[in-house]
């Protein structure tokens, strides 16, 4: 099992694409973590967030913004911004806390992606295709049995699917946002592997249940089982579901 790092919200050097907008963002992201400001909890106001962080209030706006399309803040009448979520705690372990907010986006653009690709494997893949994708679905159980988080095997079984389409801009596309991927399956997978045994059980059987349906042809059932079970891994790690 990966070592886990303890989280400290230290002051760092802006990132050269960096807004000050991602520094409250992560602040509040921080907090929320940590459990300072805990569910249900009003979070301070604009100026007063504004003021501690040494930012203009539109700055701190854009950021609440965000938050509130992430699931993590609400718009409460008369009770300004309130945490209606925190993502699991020990996330914060294994993922920079500027990362975070990626990673659920990278998410939700790959629910659509993949969701695609294996509709499409499944209409157009080929022996050879099926061999490399159930090459890497071994590869993914053998990683799982053993208790490794098994990033690598995770990203090729995904990656197979995309082959499997026939269409050379999927694989494209993964690669190009490969480093992302990872991010997200390494923090996904880290934190099955500290849960109940049945999570990893349960993890593989929705990666078999994409392959299941990619063999017999089913586009609409590779698309939702490959749909579902990226959803699942966002839940996993911004809900504890």
């Amino acid at each position: 099992m990966a070592q886990r790092r303890s989280f400290i919200i230290r002051p760092r050097t802006m990132r050269k694409s960096e807004k000050f907008s991602d520094r409250v963002y992560e602040y509040i992201l921080g907090q929320v973590l940590m459990g300072t400001f805990a569910v249900g909890s009003r979070i301070p106001t604009e100026m007063e967030l504004a003021q501690r962080l040494d930012v203009s209030r539109p700055v701190v706006r854009e950021a609440l913004q965000r938050l509130r399309d992430d699931g993590l803040l609400a718009s409460r009448q008369g009770s300004g911004s309130v945490v209606v979520r925190r993502p699991d705690r020990a996330i914060s372990g294994f993922a920079p806390i500027s990362c975070i907010a990626d990673v659920q986006r990278c998410f939700v653009f790959r629910q659509g992606l993949e969701g695609e690709a294996a509709a499409l494997a499944a209409q157009n893949h080929d022996a050879a295709a099926m061999g490399r994708l159930r090459k890497a679905l071994e590869a993914l159980e053998l990683a799982s049995a053993q208790h490794r988080i098994g990033t690598d095997e995770d990203f090729a079984f995904h990656f197979a699917v995309a082959e499997a389409t026939g269409n050379h801009f999927f694989t494209s596309t993964l690669m190009a946002i490969r480093e992302q991927i990872a991010t997200g399956i390494e923090v996904n997978r880290n934190l099955t592997l500290i849960q109940p045994p049945e999570r990893v059980v349960t993890v593989q059987k929705e990666h078999q249940m994409i392959y299941a349906a990619i063999v017999v042809r089913d586009e609409a059932g590779a698309r939702q089982a490959m749909r579902d079970h990226i959803e699942k891994a966002r839940r996993r790690v911004f809900e504890g579901g």
